[in-house]
């Protein structure tokens, strides 16, 4: 007997990844402490290693974190994906006096732990899900919109740059949810406050099919960089019924044949430290595969009733 499948459950669509949220801050000794000693993610060994700029890795993708003043704010937030939440509280537990002159918070929640970065952007860090293959990555980014705005946002997606995006009525105010890779998304969500104004911050995807999406700005002069063979930019989603602005955020849009595409990115494990190092476990594992390979006694009981993944 023949099985029948979801086959659009596979799609991707033209974007095929989120790279990188790029925010400008303005202490690299703060920043670290936040993304690298709180939320346990790796600076980049080989790129931009000065104090002029920061890339700091969260599984395929990238914060970008430029030094100056003044700091940006995203106008929304950043989901990452991140496994052990006992170890994640823990580390950002620790940043509270490091970083108690700034606007460093986090507060766990339900299904989440909500966080603050020094300058006051919203990173949500979630546990992975049961059969999803990203344990520790960027999940999605949420931006604010005008209300109205949710449904010609996903209809620019859909048209301009051919990938799957649909109005999400579910939640506390409609949404329009963009594919921009495999578990990843663009969220933009309506809301009635103010949406702040915007400070220069983006976002950077790949695409499969470059000069469609090209062409389609183009005819309505919405690029704003031709930065080079494998990159362009623009800055406004528009109605496509009229060319109205609905939301402004930069994106660097990069071709599948830009030589950084795909370049592995290093993730340390977060759990080593100089007291109780264990020989080999330098890079990052999800937890349960930590807990198989440190105690293989206790990760069979785990089995056995259930508690691991």
């Amino acid at each position: 007997m023949s099985r029948t499948y979801d086959r659009t459950a596979e799609d991707v669509g033209n974007i095929v990844a989120l790279e990188h949220v790029n925010l400008r801050v303005e202490d690299q000794g703060l920043a670290t402490l936040f993304y690298i000693s709180g939320l346990g993610l790796t600076r980049d060994p080989y790129m931009m290693t000065s104090t002029d700029n920061m890339w700091v890795n969260v599984g395929r993708s990238q914060f970008h974190l430029p030094t100056g003043g003044p700091a940006q704010r995203l106008r929304g937030r950043v989901g990452l994906v991140i496994d052990d939440r006992e170890s994640l509280v823990r580390r950002l537990g620790n940043m509270r006096k490091a970083l108690g002159d700034t606007r460093f918070d986090f507060v766990e929640q339900a299904d989440h732990v909500e966080t603050t970065c020094p300058w006051g952007n919203t990173i949500l860090c979630h546990d992975p899900k049961p059969g999803d293959a990203m344990v520790l990555g960027m999940a999605y980014v949420e931006f604010d919109v005008p209300v109205g705005a949710a449904g010609p946002i996903a209809e620019f997606y859909r048209r301009t740059f051919g990938t799957m995006a649909r109005v999400d009525e579910a939640g506390a105010a409609p949404a329009a949810r963009v594919s921009v890779g495999m578990g990843q998304e663009l969220v933009f969500r309506e809301t009635e406050a103010e949406v702040p104004a915007y400070d220069g911050h983006h976002i950077q995807v790949y695409v499969a099919n470059f000069s469609g999406p090209h062409r389609a700005l183009l005819e309505r002069g919405l690029i704003t960089e031709e930065s080079n063979q494998h990159q362009y930019r623009f800055e406004q989603i528009v109605d496509l019924d009229g060319n109205r602005p609905l939301f402004q955020i930069e994106h660097e849009v990069r071709s599948l044949r830009n030589p950084m595409y795909a370049r592995p990115l290093v993730n340390r494990n977060p759990r080593q430290n100089n007291r109780a190092y264990v020989p080999g476990r330098d890079a990052w594992v999800p937890e349960h595969i930590a807990v198989e390979m440190d105690n293989p006694r206790q990760a069979e009981r785990e089995r056995r009733y259930g508690t691991l993944r």
